[in-house]
């Protein structure tokens, strides 16, 4: 529906439609996320104006999501211009990053999967690995090159006998804001998603989701969740942390 149909049916008063027309103006071609983090808005507002600015980002999804190759490969770089230490960052301080006994740590599985029985970090270094050296691309603005090394999504379901044809793989992490994420099945299987064990060939640190977190290159950080404890395969919706909050849920780079 059309905002002039809207206005002409009483949804929009006029003071939403020129306010409307103003964050569009002003923040054209942003997504909601971005949109929330240069702006303030609050996103919970259930607003006429709010509804339509979730309307665009649902449309952005689907745009982003017809337009995603699932076999490019993102660039690559070389090993001279991995750093040493990665750059930190968290909805929470350092004082707060989680410690997790990796002999205790179990990765379990629930949903649209044959083998429920949970993994061990001893049973995921067993498994083939690959790395690569690419960008981190924040929503906040900035990108860093790293890099990463683990089990390549795609094989690990397969080896679990998960549903590849399901809409959906979820993500919930063992953090202090019990943080959780999910991603379109083309994105997971995606050769550039892995389960992440190693930051320049040695095992990850705490404060980077030790240990073990989601690595891709066709989405944002938030889409790649730190401290992983469980992974879902479903075909229902299922959002996430900043996902909730209005950020664009599919989120490519």
């Amino acid at each position: 529906m059309t905002i002039e149909r809207r206005l002409r049916d009483g949804g929009l008063s006029k003071a939403d439609v020129a306010d409307l027309e103003r964050r569009l103006f002003l923040r054209r071609g942003l997504s909601l996320g971005a949109l929330t983090l240069l702006a303030g808005c609050d996103v919970t507002d259930k607003g006429p104006v709010d509804g339509l600015l979730r309307l665009i980002s649902r449309f952005n999804d689907g745009v982003q999501a017809a337009l995603f190759n699932p076999s490019k490969l993102a660039p690559t770089y070389p090993e001279s211009e991995v750093p040493a230490e990665f750059r930190f960052n968290a909805q929470y301080g350092e004082d707060r990053i989680p410690i997790i006994d990796p002999n205790a740590w179990r990765l379990e599985l629930s949903g649209l999967i044959a083998d429920k029985r949970a993994w061990t970090l001893e049973q995921l270094k067993a498994q083939p690995q690959t790395a690569y050296v690419a960008r981190h691309v924040c929503v906040e603005g900035w990108s860093m090159i790293g890099k990463w090394g683990g089990v390549p999504l795609r094989a690990f379901l397969e080896r679990v006998g998960a549903d590849l044809q399901a809409k959906y793989v979820v993500f919930h992490c063992d953090d202090p804001i019990g943080y959780t994420s999910s991603i379109d099945m083309a994105s997971a299987l995606h050769p550039q998603t892995i389960l992440c064990l190693t930051y320049a060939d040695k095992p990850i640190a705490p404060k980077f989701g030790a240990p073990m977190r989601l690595k891709m290159t066709t989405k944002l950080g938030f889409k790649q969740p730190k401290f992983v404890s469980s992974i879902r395969v479903t075909n229902e919706y299922a959002g996430g942390y900043w996902e909730d909050l209005g950020y664009n849920w599919f989120a490519g780079v």
